[in-house]
C-alpha cells in the first residue's frame, strides 16, 4: 500500500504549527471589485493577479510551506463565455509573466484538476512551468484549475479501483494517494475572501478539520495585511482534532483511529 507522507487528521493528530503550514484560498470578489468602481468584471481578474502575487511573496516570508488557491473551479464554465475566454487568456499571460519569478523564489508550481478541456498552448505551458520549478524547494504553490473537490474524489476512487479492483471495503489509506493534491499536508488554514460562507466544492476530502476563515474583503483588496490578519485569526483557535481542551492542554496526541472504522 502507498503511504503518504503526511498524517491525515482522521487518522491521528498532526502538529498544529504556529505558522500553518498549508493556507488554501478561494480567491473571491474580482468581478464585485470591478463592478463598485464601474469597471468590466474582467478588470477585476486582471487586479486579482496582483493579489496573488503579493500573497505567494507574504506566504514566502512567513514560512508558509504550501500554498493551495482555487483558480477556476469546474462550475465557472456556466459564466458568460467572454469572461471565461478572459480567463484563459489571463491564465496563459500571467504564467508567462511570472514563472521566471516564481523559479527564481525556490517556489514549486503545480496545477491540479482536470486540464483536459483547456487549450493545448496552455497546457504546455503548465508542464513547461512545472518542470522548471520541479527541484525547487522553499514552498509549494499549488493552483486548483478545473478543479472541484467531488471530480478529485471520484477521480480517486477510479484509479484506486483500477489498482485494487475487488469485492468488499476499501481504506481512507487507500484512497488518500490518488487525490490530486495527494503530494500536500491537508490545510491548517482556509481562507475565502468576498463575504462568502462557503467552500463551494473546494478540496472536500482535505478541509475536513481546516480551521475556516472568512472575510468581506474583496479579492483584488487582500493583501499583506489582510493574510496576517487571517494568520494571527488561526493562531487564536485551539486545534483538537476530536480531543478536549484538556488534552490539548495536557499534550496528549489521543488514539488513531482503528482501520476498520
Amino acid at each position: 500500500m502507498v503511504r503518504l507522507p503526511f498524517l491525515s487528521s482522521t487518522r491521528g493528530v498532526p502538529e498544529a504549527a504556529k505558522v500553518p503550514r498549508h493556507i488554501a484560498i478561494i480567491m473571491d470578489g474580482n468581478g464585485r471589485w470591478a463592478r463598485k468602481r464601474l469597471m468590466p468584471r474582467v478588470a477585476g481578474h486582471a487586479k486579482g493577479v496582483d493579489s496573488l502575487r503579493e500573497v505567494i511573496r507574504t506566504s514566502l516570508d512567513r514560512g508558509v510551506e504550501y500554498l493551495t488557491v482555487f483558480a477556476f473551479s469546474s462550475e465557472n464554465w456556466r459564466r458568460p463565455k467572454d469572461e471565461v475566454s478572459f480567463l484563459m487568456q489571463l491564465f496563459v499571460k500571467s504564467l508567462k509573466a511570472e514563472i521566471e519569478r516564481i523559479h527564481r523564489n525556490n517556489i514549486r508550481l503545480r496545477v491540479v484538476g482536470d486540464l483536459e478541456p483547456f487549450d493545448t498552448a496552455l497546457i504546455s505551458l503548465i508542464r513547461d512551468g512545472e518542470a522548471l520549478t520541479e527541484g525547487n524547494t522553499k514552498m509549494n504553490l499549488t493552483i486548483c484549475a478545473n478543479y472541484g473537490g467531488r471530480w478529485d474524489i471520484l477521480q480517486a476512487v477510479r484509479k484506486m479501483t483500477a489498482i485494487a479492483p475487488r469485492a468488499g471495503e476499501y481504506t481512507e489509506d487507500e484512497l488518500a494517494p490518488h487525490l490530486a493534491l495527494s503530494f500536500s499536508p491537508e490545510p491548517d488554514l482556509f481562507i475565502r475572501t468576498g463575504g462568502e460562507q462557503r467552500i463551494s466544492n473546494f478540496m472536500l476530502w482535505q478541509l475536513a478539520y481546516s480551521e475556516l476563515y472568512f472575510t468581506d474583503k474583496l479579492w483584488p483588496e487582500f493583501g499583506e495585511a489582510a493574510l496576517d490578519e487571517a494568520i494571527a485569526s488561526y493562531q487564536g483557535r485551539e486545534r483538537r482534532f476530536g480531543r478536549t481542551s484538556e488534552q490539548v492542554v495536557g499534550g496528549e496526541a489521543g488514539s488513531s483511529t482503528p482501520d476498520h472504522a
